[in-house]
């Protein structure tokens, strides 16, 4: 992965005109990336974009032009996604723990709700007799779970959702309008969604009321051996699946898909000046203007977060042993370790890639930075 052309023009320009680290997107490229999704062939679907990698307000009014409506899990995401514009349906609301304000709060706004125990079942039915409601489904018995970069979202080690037996239980009713499923982060072997998807589509002919299967996210991002999500592949194995429930069950079910870090994060990149460079046994140590309590991944997952690290003005230069620290006194304060980078001097601007989703949007007050601003261009 290298730089383009145009993302080192952009981002030169930006730096001529500030001295602090900044996030800037390339909105042309999220808007590429929703119609992948929108372009997929079943027909009756809904593409909702998943806030919790990126729910800056201009971000999500990118994805509302493309055509990309929303998933959110907390109020507060559900809140700014009115603020931008969308309403209603247009917003998937799954959560967990859900207090009976909060069942109210989802249920007065007109979105689509999926519920994640039999407990907060029969407390929404209690505020709201026989509402149409979905349910978030754990299928673990019925598959292999993996484990994704979050953990097991799938079988006895997951805390999410229903199982099978507390599915089947609810056979028949005419009140469960959807099923919801999750499968886990940056997943790109199809045969998992495959198989997944088989469980779901076969749950599905237990609910004769059944208006819709939300198969959720967990499309993989480029990796550091280069692989890409097969999109069309996906396409194709997805409008099969669907077709052919439709021919059991009679009549079209709406997919929904939440496509989240696949939609921003080839499109985003965080900017940080060098402020401080050390040497130790022939290592570089980078200080930059900025910290990881502001670029959470590389943080949360230290073994996984996959950010390409480059200078702005070239990497030309012998290779050296590269870490990036930030600017506290935190001992885990890291933006990336064991790099390889040229040698870099004071003032210099280096470039983290892949950092348009779960960057900005999981900063964190911890220690004490503000907030770093996201550029749209």
């Amino acid at each position: 992965m290298q730089l383009t052309p145009e993302v080192t023009t952009a981002l030169t320009r930006i730096t001529k005109m500030r001295d602090q680290a900044f996030y800037w997107y390339d909105s042309n490229l999220i808007t590429k990336q929703c119609r992948q999704f929108t372009a997929i062939p079943y027909e009756n679907k809904s593409v909702h974009f998943a806030t919790m990698a990126n729910a800056s307000p201009d971000f999500l009014r990118l994805t509302r032009n493309a055509g990309i409506k929303v998933f959110v899990n907390s109020l507060g995401h559900l809140q700014i996604a009115q603020y931008v514009g969308y309403s209603g349906r247009d917003i998937v609301f799954t959560s967990s723990g859900m207090s009976d304000s909060l069942l109210s709060s989802v249920r007065n706004s007109g979105a689509v709700l999926n519920l994640d125990s039999t407990s907060q079942l029969r407390r929404f039915w209690k505020l709201y007799p026989d509402a149409p409601v979905g349910l978030r489904c754990n299928i673990g018995d019925r598959v292999t779970p993996r484990k994704t970069r979050s953990g097991y979202f799938l079988g006895k080690d997951s805390r999410l959702g229903l199982d099978l037996s507390e599915l089947e239980a609810l056979a028949g009713n005419p009140f469960i309008e959807g099923l919801h499923l999750y499968l886990g982060t940056d997943i790109m072997e199809l045969d998992y969604f495959r198989e997944c998807y088989e469980v779901m589509t076969d749950l599905a002919t237990l609910f004769p009321k059944l208006v819709y299967l939300d198969f959720g996210g967990g499309f993989g991002v480029e990796d550091s051996g280069g692989e890409h999500f097969p999109m069309e592949e996906y396409g194709r194995l997805v409008t099969e699946q669907m077709n052919a429930l439709n021919a059991r069950m009679g009549r079209t079910i709406q997919l929904l898909l939440e496509p989240g870090r696949i939609i921003g994060a080839e499109a985003g990149f965080l900017a940080v000046r060098v402020t401080d460079v050390k040497h130790r046994n022939g290592r570089q140590l980078i200080g930059v203007n900025a910290s990881s309590a502001q670029f959470t991944r590389p943080l949360l997952y230290p073994d996984d977060a996959y950010h390409p690290v480059f200078r702005l003005n070239g990497q030309d230069g012998p290779l050296m042993d590269t870490s990036v620290y930030g600017c506290s006194t935190y001992s885990r304060d890291f933006l990336a370790h064991d790099i390889k980078l040229p040698e870099v001097e004071e003032e210099e601007w280096l470039v983290f890639s892949l950092a348009g989703s779960y960057c900005a949007s999981s900063y964190t007050r911890f220690l004490g930075f503000e907030q770093i601003e996201e550029i749209f261009s």
